[in-house]
């Protein structure tokens, strides 16, 4: 398909928060580039705008620890990796973290860690939730992204003080999920589905995601994903392209991967169709896009993302956490990224939403029905 920016625009309005998409359509301006993409995505932007602002809110990033029981074939920190050097945050580093994000005004924090599901993971987490609540007199918002876990698990963090869950799906395609996921008890589609079901029983801001230029992956592949999340009335999405890590089996296949380019421009069509499909969602700008492009993550806010994730982990456990390749920021301490990100995003048109969950509209919505 070929469009003149008018038509593309008329195309897009019939695509904006459809109960019935086109497809077709989709499929075509995933590969969006030049006039097209600068049309889809300043289309998504204004609709961004229109529902939720110009605001974007920060989520103080913790990832507490990379030990995990999961053997995903895309993920550095995968249990199989011997080449990784495991580490768990102490609690009072952890905590450092959250007051350094509420000093700051960030509104949010994110747990992050490798997939456990053992008593004392499950209880060490608990612990933290009621601690973050205490000591932040329950003005920081709490998101976490710690795997499948049991309904049990998943109601009892929600009680102590979690709200919002990221589980990203990874791939809506159920062959496609196993090509990167062995095919056994601890990696079950089924489970990672009804994972998502659960979370959004209890009543958390439910989140997912997937990966952008997968070995194997087609395009209507990625349609699919577009259509899972609208179908699930997810709340908010997390997703990036894929980076290679040469400690996983996937590696293999990296001759097969479309340029990191081409995986960068899509991922911003992804994002851009879905803002159009599900206008009030919440989007987050993957640190990933910034390794393959330094403006990746601000590109991301202008193609309709709507939350940074700044990282708040202390810098001697960062390089440790290394899910792909050339993992921005590093080297850095949570410090040295508050001025730098609030001039970056100003740049983008947007402003920084302080003091704010920044809480899904969508979820909102969704409640009421």
């Amino acid at each position: 398909m070929e469009f003149n920016s008018e038509a593309l625009k008329a195309q897009l309005n019939n695509l904006y928060g459809s109960d019935n998409p086109d497809n077709q359509l989709m499929r075509a301006l995933l590969s969006a580039k030049g006039d097209e993409a600068v049309t889809l995505r300043s289309f998504a932007n204004d609709i961004k705008q229109k529902h939720l602002g110009n605001y974007v809110y920060f989520r103080g990033l913790t990832e507490f620890s990379n030990k995990c029981s999961k053997n995903c074939y895309y993920c550095g920190i995968r249990a199989g990796n011997k080449n990784v050097e495991r580490y768990d945050v102490n609690d009072e580093d952890i905590l450092d973290a959250v007051r350094f994000a509420h000093e700051h005004n960030y509104g949010s924090v994110v747990l992050q860690a490798g997939e456990r599901s053992d008593k004392a993971f499950i209880d060490r987490v608990d612990s933290l939730l009621k601690i973050i609540k205490q000591i932040s007199n329950n003005e920081l918002g709490i998101t976490i992204s710690l795997g499948e876990q049991s309904y049990e698990t998943f109601q009892r963090w929600f009680e102590s003080g979690a709200h919002r869950y990221l589980l990203r799906i990874e791939s809506s395609n159920k062959d496609l999920y196993y090509k990167i996921h062995p095919q056994n008890e601890k990696h079950s589609y089924e489970k990672r589905l009804q994972a998502l079901h659960d979370l959004k029983d209890i009543g958390y801001q439910t989140g997912t995601g997937v990966m952008i230029g997968l070995p194997f992956q087609t395009r209507d592949d990625l349609v699919s994903d577009l259509n899972f999340m609208r179908n699930f009335d997810i709340d908010m999405v997390g997703m990036g392209p894929y980076i290679e890590h040469k400690d996983t089996p996937l590696y293999d296949y990296r001759d097969q991967l479309m340029p990191q380019k081409d995986r960068f421009e899509m991922t911003l069509n992804m994002i851009s169709l879905l803002r159009i499909l599900m206008p009030n969602i919440n989007m987050a700008s993957a640190t990933a896009l910034q390794a393959i492009d330094p403006m990746g993550r601000e590109k991301a806010l202008k193609a309709g993302a709507n939350v940074i994730m700044p990282n708040v982990t202390p810098g001697m456990y960062r390089n440790d956490y290394k899910l792909y390749e050339n993992k921005p920021c590093t080297d850095e301490e949570a410090s040295d990224c508050v001025s730098c990100l609030e001039m970056r995003i100003g740049l983008t048109g947007n402003k920084v939403g302080y003091g704010e969950w920044g809480d899904s509209k969508h979820y909102y919505n969704r409640r009421k029905k």
